[in-house]
């Protein structure tokens, strides 16, 4: 029995509308994130980047469970003395909703040149208006 090698040219990309409207957000990254990866595959290979490309709409409108609102903190730092900046989940959620989605994921995606690779093909907003509505419309059209 001779195992399958599979290639990057035998890699076919679907794309998914993803509506995080009312959806908690770590449940909902764990599905982008196995989505982005390909991880539902059957020929599955963790060396290649075998996922799928992800839209996620409504990221405005993501729930979180618990206090986290107050409680989480999401920290940076400039990379100057006394640059370190600090914010909560609510004050990030009210400035830019996307990068609450993108943080959330990109945390289950490797940390690698693989997984920057990965997640250029997440595309998450605020709204529930997108441009890819081509790319959409077509796999419905295939199926």
């Amino acid at each position: 029995m001779s195992t399958n090698k599979v290639s990057a040219k035998d890699i076919q990309r679907q794309w998914h509308l993803i509506d995080a409207k009312n959806k908690i957000l770590g449940r909902l990254a764990t599905e982008v994130a196995t989505l982005l990866m390909g991880k539902g595959r059957p020929n599955y290979v963790p060396y290649l980047d075998m996922g799928d490309n992800i839209v996620v709409i409504n990221a405005g409108k993501i729930k979180v469970t618990g206090r986290k609102e107050q409680q989480k903190k999401y920290v940076r730092h400039s990379g100057y003395p006394g640059g370190l900046k600090e914010e909560t989940l609510e004050g990030l959620r009210t400035r830019k909703p996307e990068e609450v989605v993108i943080h959330a994921i990109s945390g289950m995606i490797p940390k690698s040149k693989l997984g920057r690779q990965i997640i250029k093909k997440l595309h998450v907003y605020s709204g529930s208006e997108h441009p890819f509505k081509k790319e959409l419309k077509e796999e419905k059209g295939d199926e």
